[in-house]
């Protein structure tokens, strides 16, 4: 008897959530029932709203439509039923587990809307914690330290508040559903019964199934993702002994390619759409056709093709060091089980043959780089060694072209035994594209301070960030900067024994590829010794610096092993 009394009275304290007033006391829900009864009326459609919208909320930006909302959820079903047959205190710890296990779900579906923006996958709950160390450096440096701390914040308590308002909502909407549960069971059962119909029926409302399992589907999506990912660790770990040239003796790496300045440079985010995208491709592919015939008067000749980068709108380093190594490297895990390893990187290959001496340019490093000893350079020159006095430019710590006249001044220049090959990363086109740097006379570059006056007159990134168009402007801009910067410095640089590939990194950010986006980054190949392109005819590459709609199209692992052969290298192959 007294269990059936509390079950009858304590689900009201639950949805109304108050105790009763002392006796003798006129309390204000007394004196005002109809506002406290609109309020309660008012805090249980809120509930019931931000389970709903939680519970059908997808992970993409552009499936943000009305129709996503207006279905009917499985797990809403499901749970309604449990909460009626539990007994209190269970269904009380279920309405706790279960709206904290909802308010991490919103957390994952926003990370992947911005993963999915900017990166083109989902967000890993494994691998990309890290990754959001970075973003919070991204801000600051394009947006300012204030902006930076204050979105950091506003993350801290959008995660703690969605945690805490959802686990309310759900002890709220559970006490509810037993303040009458006849009613409550019918309709949970009518609300099975249409779920079903949906189902069996395919019924949809704008082309989106009526009947949901979005949350289930999406959970389920990221347990295998980890599941995948604790597996893929341990088989890429084999994958990664394995090395076609990883006992080739030095003398038989690259021979075809001796007494040769090698330059391999990677411009970021040089992707497929600076060159086909209508938005973007005029002025980029007037730079590339300006560019060409620069470079044939000065002698060069160049071939390009495309490659599918491992990674795309950011995370850099994955597509230097995929095409570098020729292993498919598209998470940060791999990454790291890479750079500890001893398969060979294409830039080490010419380190391996002692007839080189060999150097990284890398304006982006700001701190200790131990990926130095990957990729087996002598010596790394950083942001704070290339002597730069002038103004950051957003992300990008200085313009290309002064990184490549301080290369050029430092490096490149100067007088030395044995040839040089070079890695270097040019960061001008970095998002988000504002404000972007403009050429300059060469000779009047002198410590960088002559950009000062361009980077104070340029667009701000708050101008942009937001605007598609404006974004596709801008970084259609900063590619044909970054082109030009390179190809004017070896116009006036290169030599007889100038050998330059480039390449982008991977595609910009959806924002401004567009929507399901290839992957494909163009790759050009340029020398004044025709022996040195007469290597790569069987390829099919497109004569210029602009690659063919129809050109061959590589995964940008298979570069290394391609590149390795065509210039004579003999596979002695390690198995780990």
């Amino acid at each position: 008897m007294s269990e059936t009394l509390a079950e009858s009275t304590s689900p009201e304290a639950e949805a109304a959530g108050a105790d009763s007033p002392p006796a003798g006391k006129r309390s204000w829900r007394d004196a005002h029932p109809a506002a406290v009864r609109n309020t309660r009326w008012a805090l249980n459609i809120l509930a019931a709203l931000l389970v709903l919208g939680a519970l059908l909320l997808p992970n993409k930006v552009t499936h943000l439509h009305l129709r996503e909302f207006v279905r009917l959820p499985a797990e809403a079903i499901l749970g309604a039923a449990l909460a009626l047959a539990l007994p209190r205190r269970p269904r009380l710890a279920l309405a706790v587990v279960s709206g904290a296990g909802l308010g991490v779900m919103t957390i994952l579906n926003l990370l992947d809307m911005g993963f999915n923006d900017y990166l083109g996958r989902p967000f890993n709950p494994v691998l990309d914690w890290e990754l959001l160390d970075d973003a919070q450096s991204y801000v600051a440096d394009s947006m300012g330290g204030a902006v930076a701390v204050g979105a950091a914040v506003g993350a801290v308590v959008l995660v703690l508040l969605l945690v805490a308002v959802m686990t309310l909502a759900m002890v709220r909407l559970s006490g509810l559903l037993v303040l009458d549960r006849r009613v409550a069971t019918r309709g949970t059962l009518l609300a099975a019964t249409v779920w079903v119909t949906c189902y069996a029926l395919g019924l949809q409302v704008f082309g989106t199934p009526l009947a949901s399992e979005h949350t289930a589907s999406l959970t389920a999506l990221q347990a295998k993702q980890v599941v995948q990912t604790v597996r893929d660790e341990a088989t890429f770990e084999k994958v990664a002994k394995v090395d076609a040239f990883g006992n080739t003796p030095g003398a038989q790496l690259v021979p075809d390619l001796r007494g040769k300045d090698m330059i391999f440079t990677f411009i970021e985010s040089y992707g497929r759409s600076a060159v086909e995208d209508p938005a973007i491709a005029p002025g980029v592919d007037k730079t590339l056709a300006t560019s060409t015939a620069a470079l044939t008067k000065a002698g060069f000749h160049a071939k390009s093709g495309w490659l599918t980068s491992a990674t795309y709108g950011g995370s850099s380093w994955l597509g230097h060091s995929t095409t570098l190594s020729g292993l498919w490297i598209d998470n940060q895990q791999r990454y790291r089980t890479v750079m500890a390893s001893d398969h060979l990187s294409l830039t080490k290959a010419f380190k391996k043959t002692g007839d080189w001496d060999t150097v990284g340019v890398m304006p982006g490093v700001q701190k200790g780089w131990p990926e130095q000893k990957y990729y087996g350079l002598d010596k790394v020159y950083n942001a704070f060694q290339l002597g730069y006095q002038g103004p950051k430019f957003s992300w990008s710590t200085m313009p290309d072209q002064y990184a490549l006249e301080a290369y050029q001044r430092q490096v490149h220049g100067k007088k030395r035994d044995k040839p040089l090959m070079s890695e270097i990363i040019l960061t001008s086109s970095h998002q988000p594209w504002a404000p972007i740097p403009k050429m300059v006379d060469w000779d009047d570059l002198g410590d960088g301070s002559v950009f000062k006056a361009i980077q104070k007159a340029g667009t701000k990134p708050s101008e942009i960030i937001a605007d598609s168009t404006r974004s596709k402007q801008e970084y259609g801009k900063s590619i044909s900067y970054s082109v030009t910067s390179l190809t004017q410095w070896l116009e006036r640089y290169g030599s007889d024994d100038t050998v330059l590939v480039f390449l982008g990194d991977h595609q910009p950010i959806a924002r401004v590829s567009g929507e399901n986006a290839s992957r494909d980054v163009p790759i050009s190949i340029i020398a004044k010794d025709p022996k040195v392109l007469d290597k790569i005819a069987s390829w099919n590459w497109t004569d210029g610096l602009k690659p063919a709609h129809n050109a061959p199209v590589w995964k940008m692992s298979s570069f290394r092993d391609r590149f390795l052969t065509a210039y004579g290298s003999t596979p002695h192959p390690s198995k780990g």
